[in-house]
């Protein structure tokens, strides 16, 4: 069978191949702006093609009827948004200066996640590069970066996966940021997301209904149909043009468990190893499910463990509302079991909950387990996007950024921890009219069952998604004390790059110890056969630490007193 792939194929002296899979539609027209336009012609499975005269920059799109024009799905960059122009574009055009590249070891990362629109865009991004590298950091992940609809997203409403963002830059700027990072020993990788499209610009129903699973749905709508070939090819090849194309160096497959299709995740991950040799790819997930059994060598590398900074989050401010209530019982018992073995829930009922979670993780190394104290999830579904920095005392805060930043487990922070910043990150998007209206009361919706938010005016107050002052307003700014948390991120890092990180591959964990509410004391075993101890208090009050064994590693505070913690390295 003929080997067919989305999206324009250039053919040389000023022509290209277009394709597009179309099976509830009889006839389809490419439309050429300024041009002439041309009948596609039939193929088997669904699918329309069609050579036509085109040069890099040409303006086209799809005429599926007289009142229906779309572009193309696989658009690598559009004119006029979603709705607009689909743009032909040379994916070989970009002068790479790194070209010898190869990546970094995923022992070695620490993550900085970022929003490219409230950061400048691409240029933007670019520019605050050198600063993460003299942090110590070694890599910045981006948002979602496929075209929505507006000019101001989170990135997760998109349509058109294979398309830059118009409003924060062009494919060239942003393999320029990624060349810039690899300049300064810096990893890029990019959040994509595979389990729904957004609700404004997707007309994939209206010739594609097969791409879509009637049966199965998710919290945004129908479940993509991965286990048809056209749309798995669409999400594999699209993951496959971040990693060659653009040479990112890794994804993040944003809530997996709404695709509920293990064979799919693994044949996807089987084939970027098999077609990328001789590069650092790294593949990591969003999993609610806890699903250890993706985390092989051959599959992918580690998984956002959201059970960390939840068990974190219960003992540092006291919440226990929404998806804290699975955290609000046994707090310092769950953290030990989370420093121990990655997973809370390996097989239990959360609280709340009807059905078990997770499946048993201990046999892991830690470093497949990605932590963090707060995400853009975890400020920005907050109704007025605080962060952890206005809710917890600075020396409480102090003691979990060291226990992050020192951990076996892979950290990534979000942009502005390192700054100490107080800036909110808020939900935002750009939508209009019906849809405005909808989603502005929906999002003031989910907090009725808030205590805090449990009348109508006090909802009225959580930010409109749609005002441009929301997304100003999100934007990290340094915080009074910028600078002292500048050289704690620095030090820390610094102290993990040296003294854990080259012993961190195929870390282990040998058991968590409770001390009192809010301490415990862990252990890990090394790559070398050393032992990383570190005891901890981060509740209110004091306990007994374990005597040192040695000239600690780091010091903070006086060991046992609150916010206080001990890293040690044990031959």
């Amino acid at each position: 069978m003929m080997d067919r792939r989305w999206g324009p194929e250039p053919t040389g002296e000023g022509r290209a191949r277009f394709r597009l899979w179309a099976p509830d539609r009889k006839t389809v027209t490419l439309e050429i702006r300024g041009e002439e336009s041309f009948a596609l012609e039939p193929e088997s499975g669904g699918w329309f093609a069609v050579e036509a005269p085109a040069d890099v920059g040409t303006h086209y799109r799809f005429r599926l009827a007289e009142e229906l024009a779309v572009a193309d799905p696989a658009s690598r960059r559009q004119d006029g948004g979603v709705h607009g122009w689909s743009v032909l574009t040379d994916p070989d055009g970009f002068a790479w200066q790194t070209r010898d590249w190869t990546g970094r070891p995923w022992e070695e990362t620490v993550i900085e996640e970022v929003h490219p629109g409230v950061m400048g865009g691409f240029a933007g991004v670019a520019e605050r590069l050198p600063a993460l590298a003299e942090l110590g950091l070694t890599a910045v992940e981006l948002m979602p970066v496929g075209a929505f609809s507006g000019t101001r997203n989170w990135g997760y409403d998109g349509v058109l996966p294979y398309a830059v963002a118009e409003s924060y830059g062009s494919p060239d700027e942003l393999k320029a940021l990624v060349d810039r990072a690899h300049g300064l020993g810096l990893m890029v990788f990019l959040d994509v997301v595979y389990n729904h499209f957004g609700p404004d610009g997707n007309y994939l129903g209206a010739y594609a209904s097969d791409f879509f699973d009637e049966h199965a749905h998710t919290p945004w709508g129908g479940a993509v149909a991965v286990a048809r070939e056209p749309v798995r090819r669409f999400f594999i090849d699209n993951a496959l043009m971040w990693l060659d194309e653009y040479r990112i160096d890794g994804l993040r497959f944003d809530a997996v468990h709404a695709i509920g299709d293990e064979e799919f995740l693994d044949a996807m991950a089987q084939e970027i190893r098999a077609k990328l040799p001789g590069r650092h790819i790294h593949l990591m997930l969003e999993n609610e499910g806890n699903d250890p059994d993706r985390l092989k060598p051959a599959l992918y590398d580690a998984q956002w463990n959201d059970d960390f900074h939840n068990v974190l989050h219960v003992l540092l401010t006291g919440e226990r509302e929404g998806y804290y209530r699975g955290f609000a019982q046994d707090q310092t018992h769950k953290l030990a079991r989370c420093l121990a073995d990655g997973f809370i829930y390996q097989g239990e009922t959360p609280p709340g909950s009807d059905h078990r979670r997770g499946k048993p993780s201990g046999h892991l190394p830690a470093t497949r387990f990605i932590s963090f104290l707060q995400n853009h999830d975890q400020i920005g579904n907050r109704a007025m996007g605080e962060r952890l920095s206005l809710l917890v005392d600075r020396e409480r805060m102090r003691a979990a950024t060291a226990l992050l930043l020192l951990s076996p487990q892979i950290p990534l922070i979000f942009m502005g921890d390192s700054e100490g910043s107080r800036s909110p990150f808020l939900f935002f998007t750009d939508f209009h009219d019906e849809l405005a209206d909808a989603v502005r009361e929906g999002r003031r919706g989910e907090f009725a069952g808030f205590a805090a938010f449990s009348n109508d005016r006090a909802r009225a107050s959580i930010p409109d998604p749609n005002d441009p002052e929301t997304f100003r307003g999100s934007r990290p700014e340094p915080g009074p004390d910028a600078e002292e948390w500048r050289s704690f991120y620095r030090d820390l890092l610094a102290l993990r790059h040296d003294a854990i990180v080259p012993r961190l591959k195929n870390a282990s964990g040998l058991g968590a110890e409770v001390l009192g509410e809010g301490a415990v004391a862990a252990r890990w075993r090394m790559g070398d056969g050393a032992q990383l101890a570190i005891t901890f208090n981060l509740g209110h009050q004091p306990v007994q630490f374990p005597a040192a064994e040695g000239a600690p590693l780091f010091q903070l505070g006086q060991a046992g007193e609150p916010a206080s913690l001990r890293a040690e390295i044990v031959p």
